[in-house]
């Protein structure tokens, strides 16, 4: 059955009654596909450019902080308006549904053209900010300085892309994910090296494949039955505003913290790494990416999540949450024990394929990869827990464990941890975080399965 043909009815009663495992399935499925195109064409930027030189590569790593922060807002807009969405679909408040979509995506494209703007105007000082050193920063401001220019068109397609998601079209959200991604592929090579642009026709390829997808989601918005985003439906009152920041905080703090921690590991790699400053910036960088890939597929699996326990957690239907949460963890956990095998394993091929004849890069890259996989599987629980404390409106919990991985934990490791075995501490430092994000979601979420179950058991 082609969900995206149906009306808003009658996609909420399918999913509030379709079994669990293909409902899931069915949701993932499109979103993995998104979020693994999207996180490889974060790779082919790396991969080109490190055909440029290592400095370029390491300007791709700062920038991308910048980057994790215009995710952070988007974000913040996207699932702060898509998880309240999400639970007035289920309770039927189709009305306050269209304003809630409304507010989150013009208050999105508002925030970006604010946050690009200043960017611009203190792009030198910001650079250095974020970690570049002398011989790195005439490449981070000529990489930084076009993707501000995209910044209001980023924040929206991720407004858009989750607004899409929590109605249970995740097809027409991949379409328009899928489509920039692959154009930006496309570009890459073309820009960089035909063209000639070097490091600034990488983030041209960026930017404007980014624009390509706002405006086919835009598109996709307006199909079927999913709520189209009008002008009349702006109501900026505190009531959706408020809305907005319960769902939304988690993933503020989460992708913001995560820009933060981007940028600390900069300057630590940059202070620690000694003579091979560059090279530590740029190992420590390619390995974010690498891991991130893998981290896509969880995440895509967890945003199928997202609508059924959105819906369902709306309707009362507390038994089909935690039915859809188990399932969700048990199969996740199974997969990332693979992944994290296969890259330690092939760690040193898979960073020269990157950074191919510089041996600092791989060496100091090798390691950090091989310290991450250890704790990798842990990922399973906390992203899993995270969303559906998030999807459900538990606010300060999800917020908590949304701080703990890149935040609470990683930033104290970082500072702390280099200071005593030198970049040692540097490539250490995740997974250090990754265990101790573990022990803290444990009671946070345990508690709240049980609450579900007694909630359950009352209803019937």
């Amino acid at each position: 059955m082609n969900i995206n043909n149906m009306s808003r009815q009658e996609k909420v009663a399918y999913m509030q009654s379709e079994p669990i495992p293909q409902l899931v399935c069915q949701m993932a499925v499109p979103t993995i596909i998104s979020m693994l195109v999207s996180s490889f064409y974060n790779m082919a930027d790396t991969f080109f450019v490190g055909k440029i030189n290592t400095q370029a590569t390491a300007a791709v790593g700062i920038v991308f902080s910048v980057m994790a922060l215009i995710q952070a807002c988007g974000f913040f807009f996207g699932h702060g308006s898509g998880n309240s969405i999400s639970r007035m679909l289920g309770a039927g408040e189709y009305e306050d549904a269209e304003k809630m979509a409304a507010n989150g995506f013009f208050c999105a494209f508002i925030t970006g053209v604010i946050l690009g703007g200043i960017g611009l105007i203190f792009i030198e000082p910001l650079a250095v900010l974020l970690g570049s050193t002398t011989t790195i920063l005439p490449y981070t401001v000529d990489y930084l300085r076009i993707i501000l220019i995209g910044t209001p068109f980023m924040m929206s397609s991720l407004v858009l892309n989750n607004q899409l998601r929590f109605q249970g079209s995740a097809s027409y959200a991949m379409v328009g994910i899928v489509s920039g991604a692959v154009l930006n592929i496309i570009l890459d090579p073309l820009l960089i090296f035909v063209c000639g642009m070097g490091i600034s026709g990488a983030a041209l390829a960026t930017t404007g494949s980014q624009m390509v997808s706002f405006v086919i989601l835009l598109v996709m918005s307006r199909q079927g039955g999913n709520i189209r985003i009008r002008f009349k439906n702006i109501h900026p009152t505190g009531r959706y505003l408020i809305e907005i920041v319960k769902g939304g905080l988690p993933s503020l703090f989460r992708q913001g913290l995560g820009s933060l921690a981007q940028i600390c590991m900069n300057h630590a790699a940059g202070t620690y790494g000694g003579i091979y400053s560059d090279a530590a910036i740029a190992g420590m960088s390619i390995v974010n990416r690498v891991m991130m890939f893998a981290n896509s597929a969880l995440i895509g699996f967890g945003q199928g999540f997202q609508p059924v326990c959105g819906m369902n957690y709306g309707g009362k239907k507390y038994a089909r949450v935690r039915e859809a949460f188990f399932f969700c963890v048990k199969y996740a956990a199974v997969f990332l024990v693979i992944i994290s095998v296969l890259l330690f394993i092939f760690a040193e091929p898979i960073i020269t394929i990157f950074r191919k004849g510089d041996a600092d890069v791989v060496r100091i890259g090798m390691v950090a990869m091989r310290f991450q996989c250890v704790a990798f599987p842990l990922n399973a629980w906390i992203v899993m827990s995270n969303m559906m404390l998030q999807s459900v409106g538990k606010a300060g919990r999800a917020s908590i464990l949304a701080s703990a991985r890149q935040g609470l934990f990683f930033i104290p490791f970082i500072i702390i941890l280099p200071m005593l075995i030198g970049l040692l501490g540097v490539q250490m430092s995740q997974m250090c975080s990754d265990i101790c994000s573990f022990c803290i979601s444990l009671p946070l979420v345990i508690s709240f399965l049980k609450e579900l179950q007694r909630d359950s058991a009352v209803k019937v």
